[in-house]
Parts: C-alpha cells; sequence; structure tokens
C-alpha cells in the first residue's frame, strides 16, 4: 500500500520570498501586458484610443502611434525580464520613470481632459501605477542583492 506525503512546507523566511517572487514576476507580467495591449491599440486605432482614453486638446494621430511605440519598447523589456532576471531592476526602473513623469504630465493638464472626470481618473491610475512598480521595483533590487550574496559565498 502506497503512503501519500504530506505536502512539504517552506520555513516562513523561504515561504515569504517565493511569495514576494510570485507576486514580482505576476507584477512584471501584468505591467508588460498592460504595456503591450495599449500600444496595439494605440497604433490599431488612434481615432479609439483619443476618443475613450485620452482625450486632451486636439487628437493627433501621429504622436499617437509614435506613443504607441514607447510602450511596446517597455512592454517588450518587461517580457524579456520575466525570463532574464537581470533585466528586472533596470525594466522596473524605467517603466516607474516613464510611469511617475506620464502622471505628472497628467497632472499639469487634469482640467482639460473632455468629460473632465477622465483627467482625475488617468492621474490618480497613474500614480497608483507609479506605486506599484515602486514597490517591485523594490522586491527586485532585494531579490537581486540576495542573489548576488549567494554567488559571492559560493564563490568564496
Amino acid at each position: 500500500m502506497a503512503v501519500q506525503e504530506s505536502p512539504r512546507r517552506l520555513p516562513p523566511a523561504a515561504a515569504a520570498t517565493a511569495l514576494r517572487r510570485d507576486a514580482l514576476t505576476a507584477g512584471i507580467a501584468v505591467f508588460a501586458l498592460y504595456s503591450i495591449a495599449l500600444a496595439a491599440f494605440m497604433a490599431a486605432a488612434p481615432h479609439s484610443f483619443y476618443a475613450h482614453l485620452g482625450p486632451f486638446g486636439m487628437r493627433n494621430d501621429h504622436y499617437i502611434r509614435d506613443t504607441a511605440t514607447f510602450n511596446a519598447a517597455i512592454g517588450a523589456g518587461l517580457l524579456i525580464a520575466l525570463r532574464r532576471p537581470s533585466w528586472r531592476v533596470p525594466m522596473l526602473a524605467i517603466t516607474a520613470v516613464q510611469f511617475a513623469l506620464h502622471s505628472v504630465n497628467h497632472l499639469v493638464d487634469i482640467d482639460k481632459a473632455h468629460p473632465a472626470w477622465n483627467g482625475y481618473f488617468d492621474f490618480f491610475s497613474l500614480a497608483a501605477a507609479t506605486v506599484l512598480l515602486g514597490l517591485l521595483f523594490r522586491i527586485a533590487r532585494a531579490d537581486a542583492e540576495v542573489g548576488r550574496a549567494r554567488t559571492r559565498k559560493i564563490r568564496s
């Protein structure tokens, strides 16, 4: 008769580390997919993007598609970071800076959206995403430091 073993539990520190890594991977994946989906929407349907998400000033399809290329590049970099942990810290730093600057731009134009609530929603959602990216960056940086410490310990 076979005896089934109960799953082994990780020590609390290892469980917390595994949870942080899972959250980091999920967060990077969400921001990668968001950036790529937004880029595709902007490139394929600039008028619809303008009408539903970016109703600031005059519509300029060329500039909307230009901005799509920036979002696509960030999304691609974040996708690479899912497979290459050494890319995580720099990609999250760059993405957080982009979201922070984007937030400031929306704060400056907060009352210029039509309808007006859109300006406020855009600013606060971008600011919240910036904070989340900052947290992901901190997790990635701490994870990278642990990895470097292990490498130094193995080499000594």
